[in-house]
């Protein structure tokens, strides 16, 4: 029996009972569908942070003043102290170094923001003119805060898209006043970029010069202090280089965090990834059950055909032609049950990709080309069984019925 009679028959098998092979066929599709669409949604998650911390900005360092110990506890927490604040100093003393790009000290608060009657509550921001080229924002209208020394409490502001809006309306609101707490800015500027910052929605916080901020929460600390190294090389150097210079600054003692964005990123890669191929392998269980529903379903398939089989032994078919008689009818079912399924899968990713337009649902290599290979070894495997068992048969048995 050749190899193209062997497809023939095992076609005609397959068209001979559409309603099991319809069934055989939407347990294998839904199987690698769902493994299509979920590892999507891991990889599209992953590069969404990934995406995010891009940026943020390149060759990146943040210094968080306290010192995270690795059991989650330093000693002067159980002592009741608190970190040593992180001052402008300490921001102006990390310019020193040649393979520093820029800084970027901030402050954070919250206070409520007022325009001719209409209020809200912000975010607000203090910090820097350097800090618009560091997380490369854009501005929409107007220019970002002053290149002035970093201690000058100027009353000026830059608002995102969605303060304008709501505060505003229709109204210019360049040149205007903002009154934030018990202060007033003049706006000079309106951001365009999206995104967060922090956790916040930057259309919806207030930039103002890090001095005016201190002034305005009353307090002389500063929350992060951003650094841009020159180049990737320099990173680590730099990083080397703001831990010496603080803790020559503290007295000797080393009570800053510096964390850098790669390592950051790093982490949520790993967290990402393991997640993907958790959700993988999850959906990869119903590959499996799609296999003992192939199994079950030929095994019963042998008993409706014994006659046939009789009469292929009869005619003189080997057991090793009738075992490949069944493995073709099943390495059908999974090839086509694999291309539907991945299909299906891609299209529901393209769906999540037009609802969630930030979202890059796209199905890494490795899932898709796993998926088809799980499907047909699921396949194959689980088929063999009845194959076997239909190999046995005794022919003049089997032609009786019986």
């Amino acid at each position: 029996m050749r190899n193209r009679d062997i497809g023939a028959f095992a076609w005609g098998a397959l068209r001979g009972y559409p309603a099991r092979t319809l069934l055989m066929l939407t347990a294998m599709a839904i199987g690698v569908a769902a493994v299509v669409i979920l590892t999507a949604l891991g990889e599209g998650a992953r590069r969404y942070v990934a995406n995010q911390f891009s940026s943020l900005g390149t060759n990146l360092i943040i210094v968080i003043p306290g010192r995270a110990e690795t059991g989650g506890v330093s000693p002067s927490t159980l002592m009741g102290e608190t970190p040593r604040d992180l001052t402008l100093d300490d921001a102006m003393a990390l310019t020193r170094s040649y393979k520093v790009r820029r800084i970027a000290p901030i402050n954070i608060g919250a206070t409520d923001a007022g325009w001719h009657g209409r209020s809200r509550d912000v975010t607000v921001f203090g910090t820097t003119h350097e800090l618009l080229a560091l997380r490369h924002w854009t501005l929409a209208k107007g220019r970002f805060l002053p290149d002035t020394d970093i201690d000058l409490a100027s009353p000026v502001c830059v608002i995102g898209m969605k303060i304008r809006d709501e505060l505003f309306g229709p109204q210019p609101a360049l040149g205007q006043w903002l009154r934030l707490g018990d202060r007033r800015f003049r706006v000079i500027g309106i951001l365009g970029s999206e995104g967060r910052s922090i956790g916040v929605d930057v259309q919806e916080a207030v930039m103002i010069p890090v001095a005016s901020a201190q002034q305005l929460f009353n307090t002389p600390s500063l929350f992060r202090i951003l650094v841009e190294a020159r180049t990737r090389e320099a990173i680590e150097p730099v990083k080397q280089f703001i831990v010496d210079t603080l803790k020559a600054r503290h007295q000797g003692e080393r009570d800053v965090t510096v964390i850098t964005q790669d390592a950051v990123l790093a982490t949520f890669d790993r967290i990402f990834t393991a997640l993907t191929y958790a959700v993988g392998g999850i959906a990869a269980i119903s590959l499996m059950v799609a296999g003992i529903l192939i199994m079950n379903v030929m095994l019963v398939a042998v008993s409706q055909r014994t006659a046939e089989i009789g009469l292929l032994k009869a005619l003189g078919a080997a057991p090793r032609q009738i075992i490949a008689l069944f493995l073709a009818e099943a390495f059908l079912l999974s090839v086509l049950g694999a291309s539907i399924g991945l299909l299906l899968g891609e299209s529901g990713s393209m769906l999540i990709r037009y609802l969630f337009p930030t979202l890059p649902a796209h199905t890494p290599l490795w899932a898709t080309l796993t998926a088809l290979l799980v499907a047909l070894s699921t396949g194959l495997l689980f088929s063999l069984l009845p194959a076997r068992r239909a190999a046995r048969l005794d022919p003049v048995l089997a032609l009786s019925g019986r």
